[in-house]
């Protein structure tokens, strides 16, 4: 069993209580999201007990005084970029979020697409979002930014790019992932603002790094792991530390952009900034959560090691470069960690090599290990009739519904008839059913069959379960596992050396 280390409803009460001081004091607070406003996976896996949504939740207490603006890089449309949590492209996940946001009462004022350039799929998304109603604005590139602040003050700088209209003294920006533009939306809104007579400021809303935690403090380092493509470094806040005399962490990014954030602040306001710090800007407030520093720990340890095989896998893909193998390589060493202390990697791979013996086959055997929440560790492997994916979830079912392994959840003649649907009729070169249609099988034969009801009936004890598979999965099996709830890993190696099936 999962131990509980934060008590989401304690971090709820003091992170409001600090943004509606800064909502307070402010005639218009522009509010940066850093991190995923909702389903916030990361931060619930290195802090066991958080709501992934609790930031929605949070933003909901405060819905009559709120509006968002959704940020979206132009260039992560116009190259397809995947938000690896979902599996989906960045624009569906700005469609998804608006559906999000709304069904928690939240008006989305609009989305930003920022540092456009007429991309062609660009344009076929912003005109969806128009046809749909939704109000869609574009920021240009501005020349200079973000070190050169005359320019950006300039009329060639902030001047050039759309004001968006808002009504709300709080306006939420955020957006699908990192880079999308969330910091320069806010300081264009304040330059406007002030433009216009209006007073207004920014904060941000913080998660990771939790600065008043030790700079090596696992979660910390958890989340140096979970951004090692942007190459987000942790540090100590030197400006935090001259203005207040205590330590605090942030990260480069944020401690090498203060000096010229302050700046601009300054000049678009016409008056000192508040901020003495990269820290001072954000409203963080984890550490009040946490009950159990140990169980946050030992959480953050395998997460850094989930990220470590996450960046491996993306070097086989094409899509990580050799540096952030080799930081996280660095990080694994740091932690003193190794990927064997992830439960079910070693019990994967043992199981792997034994079948692989036993056949007398050279080829890599395909095997996943689950650890269920109660600490057992299931495995399966891929066969003529389903993959390792599939085998591994009808035998933690069968194990959580104490159902004898001799037992057949699902008649062979039914596994056989998709099987050949899949081969004859769609002409699908891979005949073995995946765990999705394993899943379906399952549950058309839970309405006849007592024994497949029994197994259907344990798919909710799958949730938070660990898994590792020797091999990398397909995008299917990827997604169905995680829709599961189940935290995945995979050792860095195609099943076959088929190009287009792996």
């Amino acid at each position: 069993m999962t131990t509980i280390g934060f008590d989401t409803e304690k971090y709820l009460k003091e992170q409001s209580a600090y943004i509606l001081d800064r909502v307070d004091n402010s005639e218009k607070l522009y509010l940066e999201f850093g991190g995923k406003l909702i389903g916030d996976k990361h931060a619930k896996r290195v802090l066991p007990g958080f709501d992934e949504d609790a930031k929605m939740k949070l933003l909901a207490t405060l819905k009559d005084k709120s509006e968002i603006i959704i940020c979206v890089y132009a260039g992560d449309i116009e190259r397809n970029k995947i938000r690896g949590d979902y599996g989906i492209t960045y624009d569906h996940d700005v469609l998804r979020l608006i559906d999000e946001y709304r069904a928690y009462g939240i008006p989305v004022n609009s989305v930003l697409i920022t540092r456009y350039q007429e991309q062609p799929n660009v344009n076929i998304f912003m005109s969806k979002l128009e046809r749909s109603g939704v109000k869609v604005h574009t920021h240009r590139t501005i020349e200079g930014y973000p070190t050169n602040v005359e320019a950006i003050i300039g009329e060639n700088g902030f001047a050039k790019n759309t004001y968006i209209e808002t009504t709300k003294p709080l306006v939420v920006v955020t957006a699908p992932g990192a880079g999308s533009g969330k910091l320069a939306t806010c300081l264009n809104q304040l330059y406007h603002e002030y433009a216009r007579g209006n007073e207004a400021s920014y904060a941000k809303f913080e998660t990771f790094p939790v600065w008043n935690l030790p700079l090596k403090h696992p979660i910390n380092i958890a989340y140096e792991a979970a951004t090692v493509d942007l190459k987000d470094v942790n540090m100590l806040d030197n400006y935090h530390f001259e203005a207040y005399g205590e330590v605090a962490v942030n990260y480069n990014r944020d401690t090498e952009m203060f000096p010229v954030i302050k700046r601009i602040i300054e000049k678009i306001s016409g008056k000192a900034s508040v901020y003495q710090s990269p820290t001072d800007m954000g409203v963080n407030r984890i550490k009040s959560g946490i009950t159990d520093d140990k169980a946050v720990v030992e959480a953050s340890k395998q997460e850094i090691i989930r990220r470590s095989f996450s960046v491996e896998n993306d070097y086989k893909k094409g899509t990580a470069d050799e540096e952030s193998m080799r930081h996280m390589q660095l990080m694994l060493e740091e932690m003193n960690l190794k990927k064997e202390d992830r439960k079910p990697v070693l019990i994967a791979r043992e199981y792997a090599e034994k079948v692989q013996k036993k056949l007398d086959d050279s080829n890599l055997q395909a095997v996943m290990a689950i650890e269920l929440p109660n600490g057992e560790v299931i495995t399966g492997r891929t066969t003529s009739l389903m993959d390792a994916s599939a085998a591994a979830i009808v035998n933690s079912l069968k194990s959580l519904a104490h159902i004898s392994d001799q037992i057949d959840l699902l008649a062979p003649m039914i596994l056989e008839t998709i099987q050949n649907l899949k081969k004859d009729e769609l002409q699908s070169k891979v005949a073995t059913l995946s765990a999705n249609e394993l899943l379906i099988a399952l549950a058309i034969s839970a309405v006849t069959n007592p024994t497949a009801s029994l197994a259907y009936q344990q798919i909710g004890k799958l949730k938070d379960a660990q898994a590792h598979s020797t091999v990398i999965l397909n995008t299917e099996n990827e997604q169905t596992i995680k829709m599961l709830g189940i935290d995945i890993t995979n050792d860095p190696i195609y099943p076959t050396d088929n190009l287009y099936y792996n």
